[in-house]
């Protein structure tokens, strides 16, 4: 025994030094790069981006419901996630996730569900190439027009939107207590010592893990649709299961199957390397379904993300699963000459873990973060920090435990009061081990545990909150355009236009495109503005606006004191058709 501790040499020497050395120039490096590409320039501004043609069209009537909407812009737009719908007439989302954008054409794909008849309402909202937020929403209809038309914004159900990080923390706590205890019992258990427990604890965990993909995968359905978590069909779950999320999320409960049917043959130097491979190849598998089934497969640097989400997870399972296991089972039952060998290599192994982690992390959070003012301008950014935190006080407890590691194997064996004679030796007390009881380490270890439950739980949110780099972007724009945009719908038209810049002073640009409700050009013969502040005692007060291009329309509207000002735009579109929409505009 003594000589086998002397192979693995004293703790934190050289070899790790030098590890940490490499790992710090590897991060320096990486950060390097993916600094210099977040500062590189800009892209030159475009004009702004007008819808110009729709797929059903606008105010439409067709025989039977369309597999896709197809909305075409006068340039490349952007998506913003989650602001891009089909709603309808049952109230129901209908659309498969954000669309797929192709320069200037977004494509919609609809869920293949029993579509009713009535009017549907399309609403979207889109970033241009200059930055602009554009929004809009019209309707067509399926047979007939519907009494009543849906509604815009169906949310998430309550339910549905707590229920959903539950189901990602089951998962995270699942693959804690399967990874670091399989591999610890695969390892360092010793042989002598039942294993009835660790086996438990290691079903638990892919039962749980089993658990929190099934959810998921339910509760993919109403999370799509806007339903309540009971309101889905045998139609929607067929979606599900095709879909990217729905394979990956099957694909996890089959690894965790398989894994649960191995655990029991998995023992120390009794696992042969044909089953290790095997193990190993089903926990690869196992952890790709995260990246594949969520941020990291849709952003930027998607294969250098998927990479190191994998790495991310599995070095969290080996850390915080080892440190279940160690509180669990280890520091309890075994002899203090068995811990004299394992707490050195565990020591190591999770130290190394830890560098790891924080280098994915770190990859991942500039990334998906995109900018500094990110951490503190967005929920993405606030989660992180809360994690980061947390994450810091689970190290400073985890660097007591490495040091009281250090001082139990420099001290060899602790005398045992339950070995005959041992706790009346002269001086045993006294021994510089005797104050490193396996109780202290059990202590720090629990302590590290419960910090580890709630960083997991601050994962499962994190995990829900879109990324800063997309969840900024519309506030970022709007920010910059300092305008108001928006478009209205009558009979006869419907008009795109924004204000820029909506502030108090005499000159205001009006900016204006028309179509038919078809979504084609439309010319118009005669422009009216006018503004009025009914609250101050302020009529109505006409602005010039002139054609411009036969359907555009360009001018300037005067606000001369701040308040909630009515515009009306009456528009003449041949001879003897007129209509007027109105809005009202917020002006500092």
């Amino acid at each position: 025994m003594a000589a086998r501790l002397a192979a693995e040499g004293p703790v934190g020497k050289a070899g790790p030094s030098l590890r940490r050395l490499r790992v710090l120039r590897c991060l320096v490096a990486v950060l390097a790069a993916l600094f210099g590409s977040l500062a590189g320039p800009a892209r030159p501004a475009s004009a702004h981006a007008v819808l110009t043609a729709a797929s059903p069209a606008q105010g439409s009537v067709i025989p039977s419901a369309p597999q896709r909407v197809v909305m075409t812009f006068s340039e490349s737009v952007g998506i913003v996630p989650g602001r891009t719908q089909v709603v309808g007439p049952d109230g129901k989302r209908l659309n498969v996730g954000d669309p797929v954008s192709t320069g200037n054409r977004l494509e919609i794909a609809l869920r293949a569900t029993d579509r009713p008849l009535g009017t549907y309402l399309v609403s979207y909202r889109v970033i241009s190439a200059d930055s602009h937020p554009i929004s809009g929403a019209y309707t067509f209809s399926v047979g007939a027009p519907s009494a009543n038309a849906p509604r815009a914004d169906t949310g998430t159900d309550p339910v549905v939107r707590v229920a959903t990080p539950v189901a990602r923390y089951l998962g995270y706590l699942g693959l804690v207590l399967a990874g670091g205890p399989l591999l610890m019992l695969a390892w360092w258990y010793p042989r002598r010592l039942s294993r009835r427990g660790p086996v438990r604890l290691v079903r638990a965990g892919l039962a749980l893990l089993a658990v929190g993909a099934a959810a998921g995968f339910w509760l993919q359905a109403p999370a799509s649709s806007g339903a309540g978590p009971l309101d889905v069909s045998a139609v929607e779950l067929r979606q599900i299961a095709g879909s990217g999320f729905g394979l990956a999320m099957l694909g996890r409960l089959l690894v965790a199957a398989a894994l649960a049917s191995q655990v029991g043959r998995v023992r120390r130097r009794a696992t042969g390397r044909a089953r290790g491979s095997m193990l190993l190849a089903l926990a690869l598998a196992g952890l790709l379904t995260w990246p594949l089934s969520g941020h990291p497969a849709a952003s930027p640097e998607a294969a250098l993300l998927v990479g190191a989400d994998v790495v991310h997870l599995a070095t969290m399972a080996v850390w915080l699963g080892g440190l279940v296991f160690l509180a669990a089972f280890l520091l309890r039952r075994a002899d203090p000459r068995e811990l004299g060998v394992v707490l050195p290599r565990w020591s190591r192994l999770a130290a190394l873990s830890v560098y790891w982690l924080v280098l994915a992390g770190v990859l991942q959070a500039i990334v998906q973060v995109g900018s500094v003012s990110g951490l503190t301008g967005s929920a993405y950014g606030r989660l992180l920090l809360v994690k980061v935190a947390l994450l810091a006080a689970v190290l400073a407890v985890a660097a007591l435990s490495r040091r009281l590691v250090r001082r139990t194997v420099a001290a060899g064996p602790t005398p045992r009061a339950d070995r005959p004679g041992t706790a009346d030796r002269p001086g045993a007390a006294d021994r510089p081990g005797a104050a490193a009881r396996p109780g202290a380490l059990v202590r720090l270890v629990r302590v590290e545990a419960g910090i580890t439950a709630v960083v997991l739980a601050v994962s499962a949110v994190l995990v829900q909150t879109n990324p800063a780099r997309t969840v900024d972007v519309e506030a970022v724009a709007a920010s910059r355009a300092e305008g108001f945009a928006t478009t209205l719908t009558c009979s006869l038209y419907s008009v795109q236009f924004e204000v820029f810049p909506a502030k108090v002073g005499d000159y205001n640009a009006l900016h204006a495109f028309v179509y038919t409700p078809e979504g084609k050009p439309l010319p118009v013969l005669e422009w009216k503005v006018t503004a009025a502040l009914p609250e101050r005692g302020i009529e109505p007060m006409d602005n010039p606006v002139g054609s411009l291009l036969g359907n555009q329309g360009l001018g300037n509207v005067v606000f001369p004191a701040p308040g909630r000002w009515q515009l009306s735009l009456t528009l003449r579109v041949s001879e003897i058709d007129q209509a007027t929409v109105r809005t009202t505009i917020d002006v500092q």
